[in-house]
Formats: structure tokens, sequence, C-alpha cells
């Protein structure tokens, strides 16, 4: 166990000015309250404090923190008190030790939701100030470094934990060694076999390649002095985790490798980097594809190197790495090396840099809480964040915009702003007009496409990486259902109101929203459009003295027909609507022999966003239909003909009647069903599928059922224009020496 003066002369080494009397009075303060306490493994409990202290002053962090460190857990297991150590230690201090606490406290492999919500606690606790996070993850990397003295069901669930959230953490404050360690420590205890044979490989591996790694070595040192250029070559191994999570992402086998060692070039200015790499490229061929240069396009978290892969000697694959030794000091302590020590600012050591990279990328996370409109769409957000890697492109103006690798035009959009996202209609990719679905590489310059009335369809959301991207197609998909939703149940209001001879407007929700159970007056009238709030309950909250006897008379005439924009050559009439002979007149040649008006919703596309829907079966021009008010779900549309509608027998105040109101430059197919029977040889499909495709029909789906040796029943979902088009197909079919029988399914 460390000792106090070890302690003290650890910092002193790095930092000559050190307030040991803080560091004195924090070591036995800890020590005194911990006192008896021990650890699983029977230690002392005061060890845990002193060796996560440690991992911190490897770090050259400041004293403040390093009393943080030791304090940590006083709180939380012993008779400590955050009043008595803001009195003994300063405020500041005292806010630290509390926020860790608080983390602690926290399960991040529970159930989703509220896992979800502890993320945010946490990355909320450690926004004011970054030390809370680097305490956390030096207190989690001993606790992992000590795993085997916990219970083997707990042990799984620290493991996990650290593997999801705290090692992709670490990676992202760019303290890429700790990471290493976290992931490794992690994958021993969740994949004990996998980790073992890896393991085994690397050993082995390791034993027969010494000496070519120090021939590397000594060739590169050699080839830079030649040149008189000063630069440090050390050769290192790739951990055990990033070997197996690299064979599981490209499903090689271990020897199916090429990299499992990396070199890394350590020089003294960005100037010698790139002359480092110019030596090694006119000495050696590079492999086309593995050259990334984070120098002049740093990662988010700080990470600056250049990355290049050649063939070396004996024809071997050599990765190398070039930086300066500063650039190497971030690469291994990502935000603790931007650590400032200023005498006289922010107490005895200046706050870690918050113009940092790594630090700005938590900050973004931070408000990306508000992004998210509940938990988990948050967490999944954070969890994308964390994992990618990245690509860089550029806007036409030169702005440099980091994405997950894999994203597309609609993630960069989203990246540069919402507003942009939403009214993206196109993308050109180094000026030439590509599909949304692109994947964007490295270099890549992006223009956005735009159009005021665009509105992104739900489909996207398969499409983007990032979750930003998302959690906005998400929100506007909501926001644009529930405006057509609101809409539905405005008409819907407005005629019930009507029927009983009252006034309807919207201010005339606002008093009784609390009785129907909403907050606002348009959740009220989506609640209608949904059939979550039946009208009349509505009208009643509104008008609770009304009596029936009162209810006047609407006039006879077509007013109650509207439309839908949605759902293209369809016209809507709600329930209790009288059916004059006046409408009927008006609906000369109308299916089913009812009128329309022109009162219009204006709601987009029939698409996944429309309120209205087909039945099972379909429904074509040219078939008497009537729709269905679903709860949750709008208008389902049926034939008259679809046993489906004997559910609602009882429920007349749900059925919406409709009728066609086609445009003849209408172009939109619209779905049916039909059952073939046919002899089941070869070529009957093909016959069947023919046919279909010659009679301009678009087959949505097939699927087959052998009913008899020599008989196969066929269940076919169709797009035809309308009922007469239908018909004829159905007749061709019927014409076909192989098909026994062609019916309709109205189901």
């Amino acid at each position: 166990m460390m000792r106090q003066y070890e302690l003290v002369e650890r910092v002193q080494k790095y930092k000559p000015d050190v307030n040991e009397a803080l560091l004195n009075k924090a070591y036995v303060y800890a020590m005194q309250k911990h006192g008896k306490q021990t650890r699983a493994s029977g230690d002392p409990y005061i060890s845990h404090p002193l060796e996560v202290a440690a991992i911190l002053t490897g770090m050259h962090l400041d004293e403040a923190t390093i009393a943080v460190a030791l304090l940590h857990d006083t709180i939380e297991d012993t008779s400590a008190t955050r009043a008595e150590i803001d009195e003994l230690f300063g405020e500041e201090i005292g806010r630290l030790v509390e926020g860790l606490t608080k983390i602690k406290k926290l399960d991040l492999v529970s159930k989703r939701a509220k896992q979800a919500e502890n993320l945010r606690k946490l990355l909320l606790a450690v926004s004011d100030d970054v030390r809370v996070l680097l305490v956390k993850l030096a207190d989690r990397l001993h606790n992992m470094r000590t795993l085997e003295h916990v219970p083997p069901e707990k042990r799984a669930r620290i493991a996990e934990e650290t593997m999801d959230i705290y090692a992709p953490l670490a990676g992202r404050m760019g303290m890429q060694d700790m990471r290493d360690e976290l992931e490794g420590l992690a994958f021993k205890t969740l994949n004990q076999e996998a980790y073992e044979t890896v393991t085994a490989k690397l050993a082995e591996l390791s034993g027969r390649k010494q000496d070519l790694i120090r021939t590397i070595e000594d060739e590169l040192t050699s080839l830079f002095a030649q040149e008189g250029l000063a630069a440090t070559v050390k050769g290192r191994q790739k951990k055990a985790y990033s070997v197996f999570r690299k064979m599981q992402s490209k499903s090689l086998s271990f020897e199916q490798l090429s990299d499992v060692y990396g070199f890394r070039i350590l020089v003294d200015t960005k100037a010698d980097c790139y002359r480092a790499l110019g030596i090694v490229h006119m000495r050696w061929s590079v492999v086309p594809g593995r050259f990334k240069d984070y120098i002049s396009t740093p990662k988010q978290n700080d990470y600056r190197s250049i990355h290049t892969t050649i063939v070396g000697a004996s024809r071997q694959r050599v990765e190398l790495q070039i930086r300066t030794k500063r650039m190497h000091e971030i690469a291994e302590f990502g935000v603790a090396a931007h650590a400032l020590y200023k005498d006289g600012v922010g107490g005895d050591g200046q706050l870690l840099s918050k113009d940092s990279r790594a630090y700005s990328w938590l900050r973004h996370t931070i408000e990306a809480l508000s992004e998210g409109d509940n938990p988990e769409e948050f967490l999944e957000h954070t969890k994308l964040e964390l994992f990618q890697d990245q690509v860089f492109c550029f806007t036409p103006k030169g702005q440099l915009i980091a994405l997950p690798r894999g994203a597309t035009p609609i993630d960069f959009a989203y990246a540069v702003h919402t507003d942009v996202g939403d009214t993206c209609v196109g993308a050109k990719i180094n000026g030439r007009i590509m599909p949304l679905v692109t994947r964007l590489s490295n270099g890549d310059e992006v223009e956005i496409l735009r159009s005021g009335v665009q509105v992104p369809p739900p489909a996207w959301e398969e499409i983007v990486v990032t979750g930003k991207a998302r959690a906005a197609i998400r929100r506007a998909t909501r926001t644009a259902v529930r405006k057509q939703y609101s809409g539905l149940g405005m008409r819907i209001l407005e005629r019930t109101f009507t029927r009983a001879g009252k006034p309807f407007s919207r201010d005339a929700l606002k008093p009784v929203l609390h009785r129907i159970g909403h907050k606002d007056i348009e959740d009220a009238l989506a609640a209608v459009g949904r059939n979550e709030i039946s009208s009349e309950d509505v009208f009643r909250a509104v008008y609770p003295n009304h009596q029936e006897d009162r209810v006047s008379t609407h006039k006879p005439v077509d007013e109650g027909w509207f439309n839908l924009r949605s759902a293209a050559g369809l016209i809507f009439r709600l329930p209790g609507l009288n059916k004059s002979s006046k409408a009927a007149k008006a609906g000369k040649g109308a299916i089913a022999g009812l009128s329309g008006g022109a009162d219009a919703m204006p709601i987009r596309g029939m698409d996944d966003n429309s309120i209205v829907s087909f039945g099972p079966g379909g429904a074509v021009p040219g078939d008497r239909i009537v729709g269905i008010l679903e709860a949750g779900a709008g208008i389902t549309i049926y034939p008259i003909q679809s046993p489906q509608l004997t559910r609602f027998d009882d429920e007349p105040q749900r059925w919406v009647d409709i009728r066609w109101d086609i445009d003849e430059n209408n172009k939109s197919r619209f779905p049916a069903k039909i059952l073939v029977t046919a002899i089941n040889a070869p070529g009957t499909l093909a016959d069947v599928a023919q046919t279909i495709a010659i009679s301009d029909t678009n087959i949505q789906s097939l699927g087959m059922v052998r009913v008899a040796a020599d008989f196969t029943e066929m269940l076919v979902d169709l797009q035809v224009w309308d009922l007469k088009h239908l018909n004829q197909l159905i007749s061709q079919l019927k014409s076909l020496s192989s098909v026994s029988s062609v019916e309709r399914v109205y189901n």
C-alpha cells in the first residue's frame, strides 16, 4: 500500500510546487474515516482510494484532483458529510466528492429506460467539471483490476457496464491507454474462453516475431538517423480485445491478421511528422487505402497522428503511427493532458482546459439531452456517438463536419443543422448529384439540396447512423402524424358540434382540457382523431348541461364531405351526417351514389405518415367502400364485402362514409389480393408472374402453399389501377391452361 510520503513525491515529480498540506490532510482524513473497513479481497479499504490516486498521478493531475480521489468514497461509505468536507478542504473539493457519490449510486446496466436516465445523470454530473469523470474512470479501473474478488453475478454486471459505458467514454475523452485496459479486463470477464485463446495466440506470436520487431525498430531508427531526423521508434503488440474485435468485425481468423504489431515514431515538431512520413514512403511501398492524416484533421477526442501502412522488410506489412511527443501525451492521457497549472487561477490548480476537442464533445453530448424526447432516444444517441469511428467531410464553404463511419448525406445534413436535415431532398457529393443512401468517405465535399415543402420520411431512420439524425427524424414524423390526427380531430368535432346545433372553436376546448386529460389543444384534437376520446365526450365536457331534445338538424347539403390529401382519390364523411337526395344528386356518377365536397385537409402523401390505410385485403377504385375509425390508427378502408366489417356492427359511430373521387391524372395504384390455384408443375409460377407483368400489374408479395400433390395455391398481393384493371387480370389468369381458379380475397 502506498505511503503518505510516496504520494506527495509522485506529484512533486511533475509539479514541484505541490500543495503538500492538502495532500497530507486528505490522506490522513481518508485513513481515519475508512478506519478498519476492508474490501472484498480482505485488503484495508483505504488501499482503494490510494490506488485511484496513484492512477491519477500517472496522468499528472493537480493535487485537488488527487485529494478528491483520496476522499471519493468517504461520504458514501463513512460518517463523513459534505458540510464537513467543505469546511476542511473547501467547497470545490466537496462538490467534486459529492458528484462522485451520486455517480456511484447509478446502475448503468439495468432496464433500458432506467439505464438511459442514469446515463443522463452520469454525463450531467461530469459536465461542469471533467475531473469528476477522471476520478470515476480511475475508480472503475482499479475496481476492474480487483474484480476477481467480487461475486460472479455482480462481476458480470460490472464488466458489462465497463464495456458498454466507461471504456468507450474513456476513448471519447482521448484516454486510449485507459480504454484499452478497461476493455481488456472486461473482455477477460465477459468472454474468458476467447480472451485466453487470443492471449495465447499473441504470446506465441510474440515469441516468434520478437527478432523481427527489433529488426524493424533498428532499421527505422537507422534510416531516420541517416536523414538527420531525431526520432524514437517503439514497436508494440495490439491488445487482446482489439485483436478479437477486428477478427469479429472483419470475419478473419487470427492467422489472417496482418497488423497485430504497430510502430510508433515520436518526433519533436509537426513538420518533423511529415518529414518522417516522406522518408518512410520513399524507402518502402505504401499499402493503398491505409493512410490517415489525423494531424490536419484531428479526431473529436483531440487525437492527432499520421497513420500509414508500408510493406517493409521480408515483405511484412508494418503499421506506423507518426506523432510528436506532445501528441503522444494527448493520445495517452486525453483530456488529462490538457491540465494547465497557473498559480492563483482556480485555486491551486487550473481546471482542465474546456477548449479541448474531447471536452467539447462532452459538452455537445450534454446539449443532446434536449434533442431526444425520451431517455431511451438519448441512450441510443450517446451509444452511437461512443462506439462509432469517424469520417471527415466538408461543406461547400470548407467547414469540417465529423461523422461516424458509414454516415450518409442525411446524417451530414442533420449535423449541419436540424432544419437542414428536415428540408433535405438531395445531395451533391464532390459536385455530383448522388443518392441520399450513399456512404460518405473521408474528404468528401457535400452540398445539401433543400425544399421548403419536404418532410423527412420515416424510412430515413433505417438509413442514418447518427443518433441526432434518428432523433430528429422521429420527432418530425411524430409531429407530422400528430398534425394529421389533429386535423382529423378538428373535422370530427366540427361535425359533432354542428349536429348538436352548437358552434365549435379551438378556444372552446381550453377550459375543459383538464377534464379530457390533455395539456394542450393540439393533443386533445389529435386524441379525437385517433379515436382515443370520443367526440361526444368532448361535446359533453364543453356543454355539460346540453339536452338531447335541443339538438338541431344540420343542413341537408354536401358540406359534410371533405378530402384528405394523404388519401389520393378519396372523399370522406363522418358518422351521423344526413345522406340527402340533394347530396346523392351532387355525386352523380360516383361509386355507391355518395357525393363529395371540396373542404381540404392539408395532409401529405399516402405513405407511412398517413392516417388513412387499407385493410388486409386492400380496396381499388370501383369497389364499394367504407371506413372504420381505429383507435390510434386513423381510418382503415374496407370493401363493403369484407368479412372484417362484421366486427364493427355494434359500433356505428366508428363508420365513415367514403367514396372514390379519382382524378384522370391520378397515377396511384391501389392494393388488392387474389388467390390463384394452379397445377404444381415446372413453369407454372413463371406463367402466372409473366401474365401479371404483361397486364401492367405490380406484385407486392407472393406466398405459395401446396394443397395437394398436383395443385398449389398462390396468395398474391397486387397493386392495380382500378376494379376494371383487376377483373381483366383475373380473366387473363383464368385463361391460362396451368391455372385452375382465381378469386379475389377480401379479408
